[in-house]
């Protein structure tokens, strides 16, 4: 298999330093994942186990992660969670971010999007606190309903979610010159129809197999548990599997990858 290497110039400008931070991430060097589950599924002939390259995504209640570990252990790509709406920043984003790549882990930021405040104003924060670092995943946008939220559990009509989801999608892509990622729950999915969004689906499904959820949308990333155990990472972590081979991640991480 040929080897694919990409220098990561990461640039702490987020959190007040200046020294950049050299790591060398091999796409080509993916590991099986040796991971548990806290409330296991069974899904039977469609199993996630069917899938070679697996990873994560968390935010700052993960607390600390020896990525090194969580590398060995199979987590070969993660996202980690950057923004939230207009000025929310996640704490952890920076080191999460750093020491992920410094253990050989493919690694991207993403952004929760809230629904009262505008996407341009949105992006423009992703994009201060988030640098353009080649080597890194597409950025991802995450599009849930906020039932819960103390401030905002607007459900906008389908014309406003399309056109604010492509506002959002096409800033991020002339500036990392790379398309987002869309992550959606099956709340929103069956709520509001994505489908007309430019975009590679990252999928959530916890409890049957995505092709069954999603009526065989075609997608990229499939968010397949909440509860996951992985070494080098306190309690439960999401875990997601990889659409293809090991081979098909080294093809898809270097045409995707930020330059």
């Amino acid at each position: 298999m040929r080897r694919a290497f990409f220098l990561v110039l990461v640039f702490l400008t987020a959190c007040g330093r200046s020294e950049p931070v050299r790591t060398d991430v091999n796409a080509s060097q993916t590991r099986p994942p040796q991971f548990s589950d806290a409330d296991p599924v069974e899904f039977g002939s469609q199993s996630p186990r069917n899938f070679r390259v697996h990873g994560v995504d968390l935010s700052k209640y993960q607390a600390t992660i020896d990525w090194n570990a969580a590398k060995r252990a199979g987590v070969n790509f993660a996202w980690i969670k950057a923004t939230e709406g207009g000025d929310l920043l996640d704490v952890a984003f920076a080191a999460n971010h750093d020491n992920a790549a410094r253990a050989g882990v493919a690694v991207g930021a993403y952004h929760f999007f809230y629904w009262c405040r505008p996407a341009a104003e949105q992006a423009r924060w992703f994009i201060r606190n988030v640098p353009k670092r080649a080597g890194d995943l597409p950025p991802v946008l995450d599009l849930e309903w906020t039932p819960f939220s103390p401030t905002c559990t607007r459900r906008p009509p389908q014309g406003e979610v399309i056109r604010e989801a492509q506002i959002f999608l096409d800033i991020l892509e002339r500036h990392y010159g790379q398309r987002p990622l869309v992550y959606a729950t099956k709340e929103i999915w069956d709520d509001r129809d994505l489908r007309p969004l430019r975009a590679e689906f990252w999928l959530r499904s916890t409890a049957k197999p995505v092709r069954e959820v999603y009526d065989r949308t075609p997608w990229r990333i499939w968010q397949y548990s909440a509860t996951g155990r992985v070494p080098g990472i306190a309690g439960d972590v999401d875990l997601n599997a990889f659409n293809g081979s090991p081979a098909d991640w080294q093809s898809w991480y270097g045409r995707r990858a930020i330059r």
